[in-house]
């Protein structure tokens, strides 16, 4: 069992950076995938960014490609979201995940593990 919490949300006007992290505990870190997805008022739950275990592959929707980076300490059993150039339609709640589905996860259902979520708020 694998116990996660994100943190790191806030409040920012457009164009500003936020760095979510994401501790992980109970479980063998580096032996799961991990991922970030978010949750919009009335929407689904969408996948944001991936990383293997070793940190070396990262994959991401194409909505925060070139903006959001996705990174991974083993040895911290931590996972970080680093968010760049934000905007208004990056406001959600922000989850991360764990996976034990070898082949690049994307999917709600692909992720075993979950945390509580930290919303992340971005003004015009």
């Amino acid at each position: 069992q694998v116990q996660l919490v994100e943190s790191g949300g806030g409040f920012v006007q457009a164009g500003a950076s936020l760095r979510l992290s994401c501790a992980a505990s109970g479980g063998t870190f580096s032996s799961y995938i991990m991922g970030w997805f978010r949750q919009a008022p009335g929407k689904e739950r969408a996948f944001v960014a991936g990383i293997s275990w070793t940190g070396t592959g990262t994959y991401y929707a194409d909505s925060v490609k070139g903006r959001f980076t996705v990174s991974r300490d083993n040895a911290k059993n931590t996972v970080t979201l680093q968010m760049d150039s934000l905007k208004p339609e990056d406001t959600a709640v922000y989850y991360c995940a764990a996976s034990r589905v070898p082949t690049l996860p994307d999917r709600v259902p692909e992720y075993d593990y979950w945390g509580p979520g930290t919303q992340v708020t971005v003004s015009s």
